[in-house]
């Protein structure tokens, strides 16, 4: 059954407004956490990647949720587009650079993979930018704020963003399964220290994101025109706020959050968790 231009429309509003109800609600239940955990404690690198993150995603969303409900010229519309597209770009390598530096910090601070890993993000990161975003434009459906649709091959082209970062994920992913799995056995966790928390919580974020991210990327590739790139909004939102509730439980913990770095790099348990992190600068220790 073929979607008319006021269907589709009313589509991308109402996935536009699910993506910001579930970061704005999200934000505030979480707020006296934040409070607690983030304001009060001393401001290191996890705390300030914490707020970036968080605060960014939130003016940016709220600015194109209005945006989507206000009358706007074809002009106007080509840049709006091109802005929220640079937003869901940078608010995808904030959380990438987030899980890099927590695995960078759970492999005990190994530079070499800190180094292959920044690389992969960097060239993924580039290859998305240059390949698709502001350079395909879509044709803007008549009516109150700018819903774009795009051809297949345009479609096919931005795809590859949300492909690239579930890629990404998949890979942050394998890694700390592997480094854990090593080191303690897949059986033994339970909620008691850092690393079951960043286990734990790490699965869950992958697991919820698969959930969204795959349906993004099919409406790119076989969806119809009028559904393509609906679903972005929804899982760039999901993402920062899955992010930001994965470091609001490591700040729970230790003050360090995603920085903390195992004090014995191959020991039997990494329940211990030390400061020393190259990109922090912190004197204390805790234990």
């Amino acid at each position: 059954m073929d979607i008319t231009s006021s269907e589709a429309q009313q589509i991308g509003s109402c996935t536009i407004l699910a993506g910001n109800s579930i970061l704005i609600y999200d934000h505030m239940v979480t707020l006296p956490e934040e409070i607690t955990f983030i304001w009060r404690r001393p401001k290191m690198l996890s705390a300030m990647l914490f707020l970036l993150n968080r605060y960014f995603a939130l003016l940016c969303n709220i600015s194109s949720l209005v945006l989507n409900f206000v009358p706007l010229s074809d002009e106007s519309c080509s840049e709006y587009i091109l802005y929220r597209q640079l937003t869901y770009i940078f608010q995808a390598v904030m959380v990438c650079f987030i899980m890099t530096i927590r695995t960078y910090a759970l492999y005990g601070g190994s530079k070499r993979l800190l180094t292959c890993m920044t690389t992969i993000m960097v060239t993924l990161a580039i290859a998305v930018s240059v390949g698709g975003v502001g350079r395909f434009a879509g044709d803007f459906l008549p009516g109150v704020g700018c819903y774009e649709t795009y051809a297949e091959a345009t479609a096919a082209r931005l795809g590859l963003a949300w492909v690239a970062e579930m890629v990404f994920e998949l890979l942050i992913f394998i890694l700390i399964v592997y480094r854990i799995c090593k080191t303690r056995g897949l059986w033994r966790f339970s909620r008691r220290n850092v690393i079951d928390i960043i286990f734990q919580d790490g699965a869950m974020y992958f697991g919820a994101m698969t959930l969204v991210n795959v349906p993004n990327i099919l409406t790119y590739y076989s969806g119809s025109v009028a559904i393509r790139s609906n679903l972005a909004t929804v899982t760039s939102c999901l993402s920062v706020t899955l992010i930001s509730r994965l470091m609001l439980n490591l700040h729970k913990s230790i003050d360090t959050g995603i920085c903390s770095i195992p004090a014995q790099d191959e020991g039997p348990s990494l329940a211990i968790f030390t400061t020393r992190i190259n990109l922090q600068s912190a004197n204390s220790s805790h234990y």
